[in-house]
């Protein structure tokens, strides 16, 4: 009988300490990946390390107390999140490893799969059936943010066998219950292919991150250090964004900003890439560290070439209107520093939807239109086509983003790069 007091009492602390640790989490997860919040990260982080320790050393109690497996995967899941928000927020390569290697543990050890098959023929009824669902999704949305890490990791072995699962996953849910709406989880689907089918150069090649091995930044000192004769300027934050009409995107992550994403930053020494290991074909690894539920993680090495400057901040804004656009940027630039320069990288059209009828009706009418991608246009300020448009469907208003609205933004070092084509309205615009 004591002996299922203890296992009581500490599946109770368990229960106090994930509920603790949850509210720390949604007040991190609700804050922007910019303009400060580090603390709440940090909060949570040791919120939930807490919990982690926890389960490590008092497993056996508290599986006598009634824990179950899928919530030793939802802590593991909410950490690899913290990571992955980390790493979002300081651009971090350890921070992405980190994410990568707690979701590849639980992938691996079957916290979310195995627990759904249980609760679903536990001869528990139709309650049961509920809860399996609801494991169901949480693996399914843990699959999908598995895939994003593995996309930037540019695991490919790990990214086909995860997209794979993902849709068997998907089958099988909806054969089991098929009285369930699965529509948001086939769109998902039909979004990954796409994104996959675009991004298939990733296979046999390089990274797009910058290398020091091949690439030339170590040659190019001396051609560049005449520009750092009054001011040294170094690329610290960037801003980047896509509006586009049935663009190319999984989650809320574009084909565009992921590329950008990894343009933007330094190809990591070796240990970053053995740090993770490869998923087999039937999605285990070969340590499996038993049933403990320990996770073996050392980020306390060294994964970045300390010779490699650091990568810059990146703040990634899905379909942000033209008013949160300029917010972000507001924030952004009242906390950068003199010897930083900003990076803004916008793709979006230059064109409503109703343009894009009309542009179609006029190239029938008349075979003398405008150019669809005009190289200078010096009184481009005088025209209806001198902006970008940021926007669900209708027209413009609020909407369009003008040159003029970045203007404030150019007493600080700026460089911008806009995707569209109007983009020569903005190659036209200074202070």
């Amino acid at each position: 009988m004591a002996a299922d007091g203890e296992a009581g009492a500490a599946y109770r602390e368990f229960k106090a300490l994930s509920e603790a640790a949850d509210r720390k989490f949604a007040r991190a997860r609700d804050l922007p990946l910019y303009g400060g919040g580090d603390h709440h990260s940090r909060k949570a982080f040791k919120a939930y390390t807490r919990l982690w320790r926890l389960q490590q050393e008092r497993r056996r109690e508290l599986v006598a107390g009634g824990l179950r497996r899928w919530e030793i995967g939802e802590v593991a899941s909410r950490i690899g999140q913290l990571y992955y928000a980390r790493y979002l927020r300081t651009a971090e390569p350890r921070s992405l490893v980190g994410a990568y290697v707690f979701y590849e543990a639980i992938y691996s050890r079957g916290y979310f799969g195995a627990a759904a098959a249980a609760a679903g023929t536990d001869g528990g009824g139709g309650g049961s059936r509920h809860q399996a669902l609801l494991i169901r999704y949480k693996e399914l949305r843990f699959i999908a943010r598995f895939l994003v890490v593995a996309m930037l990791m540019r695991r490919a072995e790990a990214v086909d066998h995860l997209a794979g699962r993902l849709r068997a996953l998907v089958e099988e849910t909806k054969a089991a219950y098929p009285k369930t709406n699965f529509k948001e989880w086939k769109q998902v689907i039909q979004e990954l292919g796409r994104f996959l089918k675009a991004d298939g150069a990733y296979k046999g090649s390089r990274s797009l991150r910058y290398d020091n091995l091949f690439d030339s930044y170590p040659s190019n000192l001396a051609s560049i250090a005449r520009f750092h004769s009054k001011r040294v300027l170094k690329l610290k934050e960037a801003v980047l964004t896509s509006y586009r009409r049935n663009e190319i995107k999984f989650t809320e992550l574009t084909l565009d900003t992921f590329r950008m994403l990894q343009c933007l930053e330094w190809e990591p020494t070796g240990s970053y890439q053995i740090a993770a290991k490869e998923l087999t074909e039937n999605g285990t690894v070969s340590d499996q560290s038993g049933p403990s539920g320990l996770i073996d993680i050392q980020l306390s090495t060294e994964i970045s070439d300390g010779s490699l400057p650091s990568n810059p901040q990146k703040a990634i804004i899905y379909h942000p209107t033209a008013a949160h656009l300029l917010a972000v940027l507001a924030t952004i630039c009242e906390e950068l520093s003199q010897d930083s320069i900003l990076l803004i990288y916008i793709s979006a059209s230059g064109s409503t939807e109703q343009s894009f009828a009309s542009q179609k009706l006029g190239s029938s009418s008349s075979s003398r239109g405008r150019p669809a991608f005009p190289v200078d246009k010096p009184n481009s300020h005088i025209s209806s086509d001198n902006h970008l448009w940021l926007g669900p469907r209708g027209s413009g208003g609020p909407n369009n983003l003008y040159p003029e609205d970045l203007i404030p933004f150019t007493r600080y070092p700026l460089f911008l790069v806009i995707d569209s084509e109007n983009s020569y309205a903005f190659k036209a615009g200074h202070t």
